[in-house]
């Protein structure tokens, strides 16, 4: 997938990558929440994040690029963007670049390797409407039992799940997807089956994992 369309301001995508020929991203635990760590620092200035599942060798992201004045707002009272005294948007395409460049770069050092660590250009898809949106937080979320990683994928520590049936406090846009299930019974009621991936298609089709 060669020169991908830009990320576009107040539009969802499904981003996701894995690691350059299906290498692991993730050796120990200990890297999933630094993944999580650059991906406040980089991504929450300029996208809200609705879903996500982080795997061995790839990861799901579900998300919404903000507009110009909501990356302004943010700027102006979130505690991790980098702004000086006039406030410069951020390209949300570049911004997910210099994320995955600073995990690779952190990963390298660690684990003594060189060379690209994701495939490049990352994967996105455009969420038009509500019916994927839907299908797509449940595919997310039930991914790591598709693949065999764990039994029930409600056992998967490294996804949004949790957070989202819980009351503990998350960066996730909790109220919105449960909003979007009619509740909390409601969104685990979805997710008691996979999705019918025929809906969702267009966001899937291609995908590797």
């Amino acid at each position: 997938m060669s020169h991908p369309e830009p990320l576009q301001v107040d539009q969802y995508y499904h981003i996701y990558n894995r690691g350059v020929n299906g290498v692991t991203l993730f050796h120990e635990q200990r890297n999933y929440p630094y993944f999580l760590k650059l991906y406040v620092r980089h991504i929450e200035p300029i996208a809200e994040t609705f879903a996500y599942c982080l795997l061995g060798n790839h990861f799901h992201l579900l998300v919404r690029v903000r507009t110009l004045q909501e990356q302004e707002g943010y700027a102006q009272t979130g505690p991790v963007f980098e702004t000086g005294p006039v406030f410069e948007p951020r390209d949300p395409s570049r911004q997910f670049n210099n994320f995955f460049i600073a995990y690779a770069k952190a990963f390298n050092k660690a684990y003594q390797r060189t060379g690209p660590l994701f495939e490049s250009p990352f994967r996105r898809r455009l969420v038009e409407n509500d019916r994927y949106f839907s299908h797509l937080v449940v595919y997310i979320h039930r991914n790591p039992q598709k693949h065999c990683l764990v039994e029930k994928f409600r056992d998967w520590p490294h996804s949004s799940y949790r957070a989202i049936v819980s009351n503990t406090p998350t960066r996730v846009q909790r109220d919105i997807v449960l909003d979007w299930f009619q509740g909390q019974a409601g969104f685990k009621y979805a997710h008691q089956g996979p999705p019918d991936e025929s809906l969702i298609e267009p966001l899937v089709a291609g995908v590797w994992f």
